[in-house]
């Protein structure tokens, strides 16, 4: 684990582009005040990932007085939890010597916990709670969007939260560049109207075919202003996501991406009551995805639907981004259990679709065109 601690910089510094739009990190999205305490974490997975980790940091001693950037050994894989250290720092010493006192650190990074363990974790967490950090910008390549880490943090803390898996610089280019108003009111729309159905199915080109439930579940905003206590954003942000009822999803998914390039041949995944139970093709990637689905029948799973918000948002060779590409949905297998579903395994994937037509079907069986194509049916979501 590397901690650093920049030098403080001038707030009257001349500012580019580039240091803008990190400088917008804590002022739009974060909002942070000068005595919240910041914790940016990553994983060092490569070279210029921890110089855009450094880059925030510095730009974050503007802000609050009190911000460190953590590194820690990449994981392997997006929905692992961070190691214990992290755990530490984010929660506070109390709150990490209590639960370390009852062998509950190793059972609850593997997510191996019982319901009565959760429940006891959870009562020193709010019992300790105000030792917490006020705010994480989780810079590690691998995703801790999908983790107990991030959902105690914000749901029992009220700490904000920032993932920025697969981040790069080209982001800061483009999707990070986005008019965060008007997205955040696009996508906020988008999720009022996938809340008023129970049903929603999703046709593709490329030969994907799925229907599946939401009843009982809510449709969340993605939408990159974090300011609120216990608020939680993908940087880039741009999305509407649910977490489909599980036993419902019933269809086939035609992948043409994985989450950092182009297949060379298309891999399709048969759905049946909510899990995938066969994938065939002829790319290398169907081999680990085999293997990933042989480790753990749990990460078959059909663990969410996304539906992409952000205009500026342009590249399809990273996942990050190109889930958040306006008139694109996302599919994700594996966990589901911190955004409203009932699945806790260590592995969430998510595969991109082009030119979905989306329809939601309310509970009489009237339909409404979303999307067609992958652009928008409703006058209302165009802008």
């Amino acid at each position: 684990m590397i901690l650093f601690n920049p030098p403080m910089k001038k707030t009257d510094r001349s500012i580019n582009k580039t240091d803008k739009v990190i400088y917008n990190i804590f002022s739009i999205n974060l909002g942070i005040k000068n005595s919240e305490k910041v914790l940016v974490i990553g994983d060092g997975y490569n070279q210029k990932l921890k110089e855009i980790g450094r880059r925030i940091t510095e730009t974050g001693k503007i802000f609050s007085k009190d911000i460190k950037y953590l590194e820690y050994k990449p994981t392997g894989c997006h929905g692992i939890e961070p190691p214990e250290e992290i755990w530490k720092e984010a929660f506070g010493n109390s709150i990490y010597t209590q639960i370390k006192k009852k062998n509950y650190i190793d059972p609850l990074i593997a997510k191996r916990t019982s319901d009565k363990q959760n429940r006891e974790i959870e009562g020193i967490i709010r019992k300790y709670k105000k030792e917490t950090v006020d705010a994480v910008i989780a810079l590690s390549y691998f995703s801790t969007s999908h983790t107990r880490f991030r959902n105690y943090l914000n749901t029992l803390c009220g700490t904000r939260y920032a993932s920025m898996p697969l981040f790069d610089e080209e982001m800061l280019e483009g999707a990070m560049r986005v008019d965060w108003n008007r997205m955040k009111k696009r996508t906020e729309t988008i999720a009022s109207y996938v809340n008023k159905v129970e049903w929603i199915e999703v046709e593709t080109p490329n030969g994907t075919s799925i229907r599946l439930s939401k009843k009982g579940r809510k449709a969340l905003a993605d939408t990159g202003i974090i300011t609120r206590s216990g608020a939680f954003s993908n940087l880039p942000a741009g999305e509407v996501f649910l977490a489909p009822v599980e036993g419902t999803a019933q269809g086939k998914l035609v992948l043409e991406w994985a989450p950092t390039s182009k297949l060379k041949k298309p891999v399709t995944l048969y759905v049946e009551k909510g899990m995938v139970i066969k994938a065939e093709g002829k790319d290398n990637y169907l081999k680990y995805l085999i293997k990933m689905l042989k480790e753990n029948r749990l990460n078959a799973n059909i663990a969410e639907l996304g539906i992409g918000t952000n205009d500026k948002a342009k590249r399809p060779d990273n996942i990050l981004e190109s889930e958040k590409i306006f008139g694109t949905i996302h599919i994700a297998l594996g966990d589901n259990s911190t955004f409203g579903g009932k699945v806790r395994t260590p592995f969430h994937q998510d595969f991109v679709f082009f030119k979905p037509t989306v329809t939601l079907i309310d509970k009489y069986g009237k339909k409404k065109l979303l999307l067609r194509k992958g652009k928008p049916a409703l006058q209302a979501i165009v802008k």
